[in-house]
Formats: C-alpha cells, structure tokens, sequence
C-alpha cells in the first residue's frame, strides 16, 4: 500500500472508530503523524485527499477539522465524478434514476405539505402550455429535486441530485427532437402532482416511472 493510501486508511480508522467525531479538530501534524507512525508529508497528502471529498476541512490558520460527514456533504464527491460520464452511458443513468426517483416520489406522498404542492402547480402553471425546451428542463430539474427532498431520506436526496446531470442533456436533445414531447412532460408532471395530493403513493411512483422510462425509452430508439 503506498504511504499515502496508508495515511488516508488510518484517518479514516480514526473516523469510523470514533476517535474522531464529526466537528473535532485533528490534533496537530507533528502529533499525528507521530501518533500514526506516519511521515508528515504522508500525512499532509491524506489530508488534502480527504479535504477534496469532503470528509476534513482544512481551515487556513485553524487547524483541519472532520466536516458533518453529512450524506448530502459527502455525496457531492459523486456529483463531481459522473460529470465525467461518456454518452454511451447515459442509458445507464437513466436506468438508475428509474430505480431510484419512482421510489422517492412515493415516498414524499406521505410527507410532502400542500404549500408545497401548490408552489409546484404554480410554477407549472407558470411555464404555461408551450414552454422553451430550456426552460422545461430547468423546470424539470427543479421540480424533481424539490418532490425527493420530502422523501425524508438525505442519500437518496443526494444520489438522485448527483444523477441527474448526465441526463440533462438528452432531455434538451428529446425536446428539440420528439414530436408532443414538451406537451407529454407537462402532462407527466401534473399527473405526478396530482398523486402525491391525494396521497396515492403507488400512483405517485408509477407516473414517475413512466416520466423517466418514456425519456429512456426514446433514447434508445435514437442511438
């Protein structure tokens, strides 16, 4: 194991094992290192390997403290890698996001509050019925990302935040490019709304499923 991979396994062992709490600061480099048998330039690369994905914050003339280690915190880490994704990959998000999104919206049913919903409906009233594409993506995006946040789970919040991205595109390729796919979008989202206000979870999820899976099932009959 190289000395740095040696040096993020023992911090880590530290995180996990409780020796370091979320918000503690770390003890000073000299200490540690000694503490760890480790060398300081060891030790200082860790720790900037450990700061890029957000598990230590590194306050200049503070110290380096153990973040919140919160999910959506920690979860931005993979935001930053699927940006990376090739196209042929794209059907493989979209096939996560329909696991993943149709499980959330139901669950929001039970939870997400009628100010809620009505803000919602509003901003779809907003976009009215022939909206640019661009701005129905936008409004799609958002309009997902607020339905999962009332899911009530903060993993799942995040990992559908970070997957969204790769899809975004062949959702702008699908408007300029599918005849009625605009009006279909519209249709979807007001029978998504329309679920979770009667609190038909199972409706909620099935109008979700189809949401992602017509998107999924357009693009592989492009490619």
């Amino acid at each position: 194991m190289a000395v740095t991979d040696e040096a993020i396994e023992k911090i880590k062992g530290m995180i996990v094992s409780g020796a370091l709490r979320p918000g503690d600061r770390l003890p000073k480099e000299s200490e540690l290192a000694a503490e760890l048998g480790l060398s300081r330039n060891s030790l200082r690369e860790a720790v900037r390997a450990l700061s890029l994905i957000r598990i230590l914050d590194v306050r200049q003339g503070d110290g380096t403290y153990v973040t919140s280690l919160d999910p959506q915190l920690l979860l931005e880490a993979l935001s930053f890698v699927v940006d990376f994704h090739r196209d042929d990959t794209v059907l493989e998000f979209l096939s996560v996001r329909r696991i993943l999104e149709p499980a959330a919206t139901a669950m929001a049913a039970a939870r997400i509050g009628e100010s809620e919903l009505d803000e919602l409906n509003a901003q779809l009233d907003a976009l009215g019925a022939e909206p640019s594409v661009e701005a129905l993506v936008a409004a799609d995006l958002e309009f997902h990302r607020r339905i999962v946040q009332w899911s009530g789970n903060s993993v799942l919040c995040s990992l559908l935040d970070g997957l969204s991205g790769p899809t975004t595109r062949a959702r702008v390729w699908r408007g300029l490019t599918q005849k009625d796919a605009v009006a279909r979008t519209l249709h979807e989202h007001r029978a998504i709304l329309a679920a979770l206000r009667d609190r038909d979870a199972e409706a909620a999820r099935s109008w979700a499923t189809v949401h992602v899976a017509s998107v999924e099932q357009w693009l592989r009959s492009t490619l």
